[in-house]
């Protein structure tokens, strides 16, 4: 019953009062991806911010993200598979094409995951590239919840073999363990940032 009546309570506030909504940091993971590889990493990203509580979550494809999305973020993790040891063509425009004149970006968090099809096939410079063009806009960039996720989540995938079709293509543990780990520094920053400029 107590578990009911908070539930109630939390529907009430969020309806009739928007400035509790407004407390409440937005996460917003953005990504691209081809094989499943990059959007199975960007559901571990968002499993892990979803752990922390506290704050709303948005998993977006950069295609359907808007300005709006961008504007209403307080951290914006971008995930992107690596061409040619750097960030897809895709999510290099979908990032030239942010809003940059009077720092709309500034002291918003910023983070990125890679997937790549090799070990040194370019995660880390895709990854840096990335948090370059984040801290262009004045972003305050995190790596992720240890020093071997340091710039952030990164998986190594592989072909997949003749036949087998796209949804058998699996991510290994290890990998979405890093996603998630991602995914709960940038929450768990993400509502102490909000909270300290409340």
């Amino acid at each position: 019953m107590h578990k009911l009546h908070g539930i109630l309570l939390s529907v009430y506030l969020l309806s009739m009062c928007p400035s509790y909504a407004q407390q409440q940091p937005t996460v917003l993971i953005a990504y691209y991806s081809v094989g499943g590889h990059t959007k199975s990493m960007a559901e571990a990203v968002a499993k892990g911010a979803r752990a922390v509580g506290k704050v709303t979550v948005k998993v977006m494809t950069i295609g359907d993200v808007k300005k709006e999305d961008l504007l209403s973020a307080d951290a914006i993790i971008v995930g992107s598979p690596v061409y040619n040891a750097n960030a897809a063509p895709e999510v290099v425009k979908f990032i030239a094409d942010w809003p940059f004149a009077g720092a709309p970006l500034f002291n918003k968090i910023g983070a990125v995951f890679v997937t790549a099809g090799g070990i040194s096939a370019g995660e880390e410079l895709t990854q840096m590239n990335i948090l370059h063009s984040m801290l262009l806009s004045g972003m305050v960039v995190v790596g992720g919840g240890d020093w071997t996720s340091a710039f952030g989540a990164s998986a190594i995938t592989v072909e997949k073999p003749f036949g087998q079709s796209t949804k058998d293509v699996v991510v290994a543990d290890q990998f979405l363990t890093k996603a998630e780990g991602l995914g709960k520094r940038v929450a768990e920053l993400a509502v102490q940032w909000k909270r300290a400029r409340s």
